[in-house]
């Protein structure tokens, strides 16, 4: 696929979509894990800090004592992560061995007696602690003393946590992704599916097999399946009548062609024999160029309905050849047929008369003593016409078919034959190709266009 493509375009940006919804699924995803493992260790200082305020006291000389420290045994391993201490405003400080020979550097504040504080400040070895603080009032002596109690923890182990977790984390995402990557590709392909159906749609149409656009299709495709048959439609007509203006054109012209001829049958009789010539040419001309007209108008109408249409090639090919025979130069030849069972052309019976017969004239035309017609019982089967006359060089094949152009100039006819066939053939997608026979002279082969392989091997 490429970049054209709608289908690769959708997917493209269905993924980038998806790649950025998780990356920030992700990223969010963590940052609440590690405020909840936050959380989660606050609400353990805060016990901590509750265990510790239950066991502060004052000796009998006013010292202030820690009877029963948190049971936490990190609280006794040195820089475990884990620490309390106590103040008072007298100087004195008390903590726990896990902070060895630091103390806390607690920030200025001072909370209510019943108030929890909590901080993040760095500790001992660079480390990150969060901090849970309560002010209390402790009796000692005859005196009310504010005693300052924290509890600390390393936020280390939030950190290897929310690592862990997004490493975790990607790996379900990446599944997640792979999932929805799977999901959008087959969305977007049920989604395009009526595009699908509307191109055989117009494959069909330009076929022949079908006349409009099927109009069982979406809401959002259904506009677009009507102007196209209204476009159907229009162009439909307009053929219409350009062929009734090429039949009336055509018609018109055969009344003064006959004339003309009937003129020139009396200047022979006159004996004024060039003028006849001169004029009998451009009347012949000019009947060839009305029968071009006539055929490329039917041939569009009968194209436009080919579905269905089917020929027998043998007996029109029989016909052909009968009448042919009865002509005063094919007396002479002889006709050979080579055709393999069957077979049946996809074209209107006129128009590949039409094409036949004038490839059937021209071999005999040209033709020492035999000219065959071959073809193959395949489903569109390749017709090749072959003689041996002359031939006609590689380097001229390509020239003869264009329009008008005649090799041998003292040959009757206006050069339009071939012009004919393939403007016939064009119509259906068929083309003719010019190769040589076997025979020793020119082989005109009609095959569909999309068949290069059998066009090869015939020729």
């Amino acid at each position: 696929m490429s970049w054209g493509s709608l289908r690769l375009r959708l997917v493209a940006g269905g993924l980038v979509a998806i790649l950025i919804a998780l990356t920030i699924a992700g990223a969010g995803l963590t940052l609440l894990f590690e405020r909840h493992v936050t959380r989660t260790i606050g609400d353990d200082l805060d016990v901590y800090l509750k265990q510790l305020v239950a066991g502060i006291d004052a000796d009998a000389q006013g010292k202030l004592v820690v009877g029963r420290p948190p049971a936490d045994p990190r609280f006794a391993d040195p820089l475990s992560g884990l620490y309390w201490q106590v103040s008072d405003d007298g100087g004195q400080v008390l903590r726990s061995r896990s902070l060895w020979d630091t103390a806390l550097d607690l920030p200025q504040d001072e909370p209510s007696s019943r108030e929890l504080h909590h901080h993040v400040i760095p500790g001992p070895a660079n480390a990150r602690l969060l901090v849970s603080e309560r002010r209390v009032l402790l009796t000692v002596g005859d005196r009310r003393a504010p005693v300052r109690v924290a509890v600390a923890a390393d936020l280390a182990r939030v950190s290897a946590a929310a690592s862990q977790f997004a490493r975790e984390l990607a790996l379900a995402l990446g599944v997640l992704g792979l999932v929805l990557a799977a999901a959008t590709s087959i969305q977007v392909g049920l989604g395009l599916r009526p595009l699908d159906a509307l191109r055989r749609g117009v494959a069909d149409v330009r076929s022949g097999q079908r006349k409009h656009l099927p109009v069982d299709v979406p809401a959002e495709v259904k506009p677009l399946v009507e102007e196209v048959n209204s476009l159907i439609d229009a162009q439909e007509r307009e053929i219409e009548r350009s062929r009734s203006r090429a039949a009336d054109l055509a018609h018109g012209l055969k009344t003064p062609l006959a004339a003309l001829s009937a003129d020139v049958a009396l200047l022979r009789r006159r004996g004024e024999q060039d003028v006849a010539q001169a004029i009998e040419a451009v009347g012949e001309t000019m009947s060839r160029h009305v029968d071009r007209e006539l055929a490329r108008a039917r041939a569009r109408g009968t194209a436009r309905q080919r579905g269905g249409i089917s020929t027998p090639l043998r007996p029109l090919v029989r016909s052909l050849m009968l009448t042919l025979a009865r002509t005063p130069a094919a007396q002479r030849l002889k006709f050979e047929t080579c055709i393999t069972g069957e077979p049946s052309v996809p074209l209107d019976r006129t128009d590949l008369a039409e094409v036949l017969g004038n490839l059937l004239e021209n071999a005999a035309r040209h033709a020492k003593s035999r000219v065959r017609i071959g073809a193959d019982a395949t489903a569109n089967p390749a017709v090749s016409v072959e003689d041996d006359g002359a031939g006609i060089a590689p380097a001229e094949r390509v020239r003869v078919l264009e329009r008008g152009v005649r090799l041998d100039e003292r040959g009757e006819g206006a050069g339009l034959g071939l012009a004919i066939v393939q403007d016939v053939l064009s119509a259906y997608g068929w083309q003719l190709v010019l190769t040589g026979s076997e025979l020793g002279g020119l082989k005109a082969i009609v095959a569909p266009k999309d068949s290069r392989d059998r066009i090869a091997a015939a020729g």
